[in-house]
């Protein structure tokens, strides 16, 4: 079992709630053979702080000094768990502000020497999808409508993916988190940006995460859905695993519900990274 997104912990992220300490000893007790940590990327802009942030009095600095502090410490812990986990070194990159965050993301890849990138979209033309229903609500009005917001998310996806080749692309359909309340969510035009997203995956070589944080959050389903599963398959797309973990109960959460997504789709393997003589490396392995 694996995970290659999750692991957000208290003291790097304000809305994690276990130290990364108990997150890689609960992926220990869930039997995980290789876990990537991936904290958030700071956001380098004070409008972009959350407001649970806010309230605890945080800025921009604090985040960004959180952020090394992070990239500091998985070297040690990859040492101390060596024997028990393959702890992968990463993080989740951000797309805001859109003028600056590829250079600011390929920055913190080469300054702290991540082995891996996972490339997420929670902001559509600066505005968060991700956070607040009024939020999402603004961000519909700002591009006419819901149909029109899902095709822009698809395609700032595009763009982030061609800009940044991550190794792994996170909850592809995170815009149906709220979107859903709205209407269809696969609509020709809907389609037509999805499908230009995953060509985009699939050029670059990412590899395509079922996130199990949309069984917690009520959705009924991982991320993505069977739709898109099914669409990246046939293109010849490869899949992981990812927990999106934010505390201990979370670890592990999903994962077989996630497999057996898969298997319904018609995908019979996955994909996962190894780190072989200090390089990370892509391993294919069946699902049966």
């Amino acid at each position: 079992m694996f995970s290659l997104h999750g692991g957000h912990s208290s003291e790097f992220c304000d809305h994690a709630q276990s130290s990364l300490q108990e997150m890689l000893q609960a992926a220990v007790r869930a039997g995980y053979h290789t876990f990537g940590v991936t904290e958030h990327a700071p956001r380098v802009e004070a409008r972009f702080l959350y407001p649970n942030e806010v309230a605890r009095g945080w800025d921009v600095p604090r985040i960004i000094h959180d952020f090394e502090r992070y990239a500091q410490t998985l070297p040690a812990l990859v040492e101390e768990f060596a024997d028990r986990l393959i702890v992968l070194r990463g993080f989740e990159i951000e797309v805001v502000p859109v003028a600056s965050y590829v250079q600011l993301m390929q920055g913190y890849r080469q300054r702290y020497r991540f082995e891996y990138i996972v490339g997420s979209v929670h902001y559509v033309d600066e505005i968060s999808i991700d956070g607040s229903a009024e939020d999402f609500a603004r961000a519909m009005e700002a591009c006419g409508g819901l149909e029109s917001l899902v095709a822009r998310y698809y395609h700032t996806l595009a763009q982030m993916v061609d800009a940044l080749r991550p190794e792994v692309v996170a909850h592809f359909d995170l815009i149906k988190l709220h979107g859903r309340r709205f209407g269809a969510l696969n609509t020709p035009a809907v389609r037509r940006a999805a499908e230009e997203a995953l060509e985009a995956v699939r050029q670059t070589g990412g590899i395509l995460e079922v996130n199990t944080a949309g069984y917690r959050k009520g959705l009924g389903e991982p991320y993505p859905a069977s739709w898109l599963v099914q669409m990246a398959h046939q293109m010849g797309i490869g899949f992981c695993f990812g927990d999106d973990s934010h505390r201990v109960e979370q670890v592990g959460f999903g994962i077989e519900m996630a497999r057996e997504h898969l298997l319904r789709n018609g995908v019979t393997s996955v994909t996962v990274l190894a780190r072989e003589s200090g390089e990370i490396l892509r391993k294919v392995v069946p699902l049966e």
